[in-house]
């Protein structure tokens, strides 16, 4: 469990934890009318960076048109995100590593099923930034939950009441003594977990379902396609059937509070040796370097 530190930004301003509250009659409540996005803050002593604060602004922006929320593009900008990010870190001054969540809710009272017009409310807390997923191994299960598909509720924007379907595979999964689920689309093919994207690897090309596949387009996912890219390692995205990760010889998992972690058994059969492939070892080094210092991708943005 996550505990979000003391001050926290809401609606205009930096207030305490305990005031940043929304009204049980607003569209947040009522439907999950909330969209958004956690990104990484890595500290160093004095030196505080954000990776792909800019990819996660834009992730915000893409997934309220998506869903029709139409003021928050009108009133926020990448450099007032970058502010309040900066100005919330500092009153927090986070002595570790931690997570941000950025959220955009429309806090309109009793709308009625409509979005459009709606007044809108931000909000972002710190949390430390703990992973979500086993780091040494990762048991995982198929769900009998199937991923909502793009035209129910769009996978590729963070829409909080979306999340329910990810609540429901993963307590199944940990009901049944793994660490996670994977979730199959309606015909069968492997989008992803509950909150992470998923790789395999079968006689050293990288393989992930494309963006055509219910999953979200994760920020750390296509981070990790420029790293294989750049580490001379053969890429493919594609359709994935379930067997498939039965007999791979590597799956890992990305995503902001996942990292880059590997998979050792899926649906009771052992994921290659159960160790970390060197796959998987090369990129989780590469992608672990890269959140922390950036030179070549412009991906880190230093804080004050």
């Amino acid at each position: 469990m996550a505990t979000p530190y003391p001050k926290v930004y809401f609606g205009d301003s930096i207030v305490g934890s305990a005031q940043a509250t929304l009204g049980v009659a607003t569209s947040a409540v009522l439907y999950g009318l909330s969209v958004y996005t956690v990104f990484p803050v890595h500290v160093d002593g004095t030196r505080r960076t954000a990776f792909r604060l800019r990819d996660h602004f834009q992730r915000l922006v893409e997934s309220c048109k998506i869903i029709g929320i139409d003021q928050f593009a009108k009133e926020w900008d990448f450099e007032r995100f970058l502010a309040v990010t900066d100005e919330l870190i500092g009153a927090n001054d986070p002595g570790r590593d931690v997570f941000v969540r950025a959220t955009v809710h429309v806090d309109e009272s009793i709308p009625g099923t409509r979005v459009r017009g709606c007044h809108t409310k931000v909000s972002m807390f710190v949390y430390n930034a703990t992973p979500i997923v086993p780091q040494d191994g990762i048991r995982l299960k198929t769900s009998p939950w199937r991923r909502i598909p793009d035209d129910a509720i769009p996978s590729r924007a963070k829409v909080n009441g979306a999340y329910v379907n990810s609540v429901l595979a993963k307590q199944d999964a940990i009901d049944s003594g793994y660490d996670d689920c994977i979730f199959l689309d309606g015909n069968g093919h492997v989008c992803e977990l509950s909150a992470a994207n998923i790789f395999l690897v079968r006689g050293g090309t990288l393989i992930t379902p494309d963006p055509s596949c219910d999953i979200l387009d994760g920020i750390n996912r296509r981070t990790v396609l420029t790293l294989a890219a750049e580490e001379g390692i053969p890429v493919v995205e594609r359709h994935v059937d379930m067997t498939e990760l039965y007999i791979a010889d590597e799956v890992f998992v990305t995503g902001t509070s996942a990292g880059v972690a590997h998979v050792v058994e899926v649906d009771g059969r052992s994921v290659g040796d159960r160790v970390h492939g060197p796959i998987a070892q090369t990129l989780r080094k590469r992608h672990s370097a890269t959140v922390r210092s950036d030179a070549l991708h412009g991906w880190v943005t230093e804080l004050s």
